[in-house]
């Protein structure tokens, strides 16, 4: 190996090195340089992103026909033919897949309850489609070069996992506000009080979700943000309480929380099974973590805070069975969440 005259010789053949210092190469060199590093190393490796609350359309098969059969629970427990219509139209394409397939094993659901919401899919509204969706994509390079294009790309990826890591890294800073029971006395609550003009308003937001028996991190959480766009708090549901031992996990009482950016507290609700609800000492232990409420199918409770409004309604549960306490356990159980703003 030798070099002359910027040549390098190797194994008999000559190659110009005076061509590797030329701008196309070494942007091309930085461009592959960069994507290594900022997608492989920065997007996968050190700061992935996690995806939550996915729309039902982009659930597993098996998890998309769970919400179906919720969403069939609560039109036969409360008939609301816009609502049933709406969370049809959140499946997509695979509406039609979902629905035969629960039909085709109704379970625990009567044919004629399946059969009624079936009906609802003739007047079910369209999914948005994509603007694009019916324009050719064959031209995405035509105007520019690739490489231009690329390096784009690879830039907004870079913007999306920045944002991703203030953010996260911005909510990991924030103090967790200290928990505290409500001090109103329990039992089933009412239709939220209207607060505009003395008509009842609809919900800010309003959100479905399901325990199932196995999942043993089951935390649902969701952001109450104004109609424009402001956020105002979050709230959710997670397993508070378990009992016996051994896999999976038997879930005895959940705690249904709300936080209002407004407040100073976070207000909590323990929602415990039967047997729990029955146990004194159990019942007055899990008090310090929130008003106890008994689980039964239907019952509503409420949770206010200085400017917000949570109605929490037990659409569907079904305790589970075993060697362990009669209706001490769920086997599932489906929770509405409904919140309302009191400004």
């Amino acid at each position: 190996m030798q070099i002359n005259n910027g040549t390098l010789t190797a194994l008999g053949r000559e190659i110009n090195i005076s061509a590797l210092s030329q701008p196309r190469t070494l942007a091309i060199a930085a461009f592959v340089a960069g994507l290594v590093i900022g997608l492989v190393v920065l997007g996968w490796w050190l700061f992935p992103v996690n995806w939550e609350n996915a729309s039902p359309a982009d659930l597993r098969p098996d998890l998309r026909a769970d919400y179906l059969r919720a969403a069939i629970d609560s039109y036969t427990l409360e008939p609301n033919d816009a609502l049933a219509r709406q969370r049809l139209a959140a499946l997509g394409d695979s509406v039609d897949e979902t629905m035969a397939g629960v039909a085709a094993a109704p379970g625990a659901q009567s044919i004629e309850t399946i059969a009624r919401f079936q009906a609802l899919m003739g007047g079910a509204p369209a999914v948005a489609a994509d603007p694009g969706a019916g324009e050719p994509t064959a031209g995405l390079f035509t105007s520019g070069s690739m490489l231009t294009t690329l390096c784009g790309m690879t830039l907004v990826i870079g913007l999306i996992t920045a944002v991703v890591y203030i953010v996260r890294s911005r909510r990991a800073g924030e103090p967790e506000a200290p928990l505290s029971p409500l001090s109103a006395p329990g039992g089933k609550a009412t239709a939220p009080a209207p607060y505009s003009d003395g008509d009842d308003s609809p919900p800010l937001s309003q959100w479905m979700t399901t325990y199932m028996l196995g999942d043993d991190l089951y935390d649902d959480s969701f952001s109450i943000d104004s109609p424009a766009g402001e956020f105002m708090g979050e709230c959710g549901v997670s397993i508070t309480e378990t009992i016996g031992v051994g896999s999976p996990k038997r879930i005895s009482a959940f705690e249904i929380w709300l936080f209002d950016k407004n407040d100073i507290q976070t207000v909590t609700k323990v929602l415990m099974s039967s047997h729990v609800f029955g146990d004194d000492a159990a019942r007055q232990r899990l008090a310090t973590k929130g008003e106890p409420v008994l689980a039964s199918p239907g019952v509503e409770t409420v949770l206010e805070t200085a400017t917000l409004q949570l109605v929490v309604r037990v659409v569907d549960m079904q305790y589970g069975e075993g060697p362990l306490p009669e209706e001490s356990f769920f086997e599932r159980a489906t929770l509405e969440l409904a919140v309302w703003s009191k400004i």
